[in-house]
């Protein structure tokens, strides 16, 4: 009895000095990407391979799919990243106004943030998953991963442009673009409607299956008391489901979970510049090493 008195004051405390935090950490975060700093700086766009090309800031992604009857773009950034966005498709000889659809790994306001500019830019439909559908039509606000933070995302200040969406979607379906396909698998925890994509990519004379796979971080409800269940059941079978999946190159909705920097200066040293970004191994030691960080955490609270 008396240990569970003091992990609950401990708890309470955490809990405490995490809502006085929580508003300087966002205001951090939005000085941080106003100032182009962090996951904001603008990096030399390049192809990973095929027609998969990576046109996103130096940490936070986006990526370019590319086709005869038009294009496909994974992931907005940040509200401001977006004009960065555009500008790496534009120095890759393609047009924002080619893209006609945009997809999201999630409804963060690091990820979905810039995808109303993107939209009225391109013209594009957007999908988005049944669980993150409302949160991203409501600009961010009401996300119930969040658990007693949720009701930050409800001040203008932590809001981002609401985009149309056009498409809602389950588990399962698939997005077509001419001989682009798509096929989304939603493995939720870090959001309701985590989404990740599996697509091919024909590189020369091989086919690569490619995966962008959704964050894996626990969100902040799961470390208050009396979590929903539901978030490490979600999270739990999102790792079960990541393992059976097939693939040949992996990326994320931040760049150093795949280590784009570090496969980019490989690639330099190889005959075969695909090569460093054929890496299961890597995706399946990424997925091994978020489900010991949650079971770390599990265990500490």
């Amino acid at each position: 009895m008396r240990r569970l008195r003091r992990l609950t004051w401990r708890r309470w405390l955490l809990i405490l000095l995490a809502v006085a935090a929580v508003p300087v950490v966002i205001l951090y975060g939005k000085w941080r990407e106003a100032s182009r700093r962090g996951g904001q700086l603008a990096v030399e766009p390049f192809r990973i391979a095929g027609n998969l090309y990576y046109v996103g800031a130096n940490d936070v992604t986006s990526f370019l799919l590319t086709g005869p009857e038009g294009h496909v773009l994974i992931d907005g950034g940040y509200p401001g990243t977006a004009p960065m966005i555009m500008e790496s498709i534009g120095r890759l000889g393609f047009d924002i106004a080619d893209v006609k659809i945009l997809l999201n790994s999630h409804a963060h306001y690091d990820h979905a943030g810039g995808l109303a500019a993107l939209q009225e830019a391109s013209g594009a439909e957007l999908w988005i998953s049944e669980g993150d559908a409302d949160v991203v039509a409501a600009g961010g606000a009401g996300d119930p991963n969040l658990g007693f933070f949720r009701f930050l995302t409800y001040l203008p200040i932590f809001r981002y442009q609401r985009p149309r969406v056009d498409h809602r979607f389950t588990d399962g379906a698939t997005v077509r673009v001419g001989p682009i396909e798509l096929t989304a698998h939603v493995t939720p925890g870090h959001t309701r409607g985590c989404t990740t994509w599996a697509f091919p990519v024909r590189d020369g004379d091989r086919t690569l299956r490619v995966l962008h796979r959704c964050s894996l971080g626990a969100p902040p409800a799961l470390s208050l008391p009396r979590p929903d269940p539901r978030i490490r059941t979600d999270l739990e079978q999102t790792f079960r489901t990541l393992r059976t999946l097939p693939v040949d190159i992996w990326v994320s909705a931040h760049a150093r979970e795949f280590g784009r920097w570090r496969k980019l200066q490989e690639r330099a040293r190889v005959a075969d510049p695909v090569a460093p970004f054929i890496d299961p191994e890597g995706y399946l030691a990424a997925i091994d090493s978020a489900e010991r960080r949650l079971r770390q955490q599990l265990a500490d609270d």
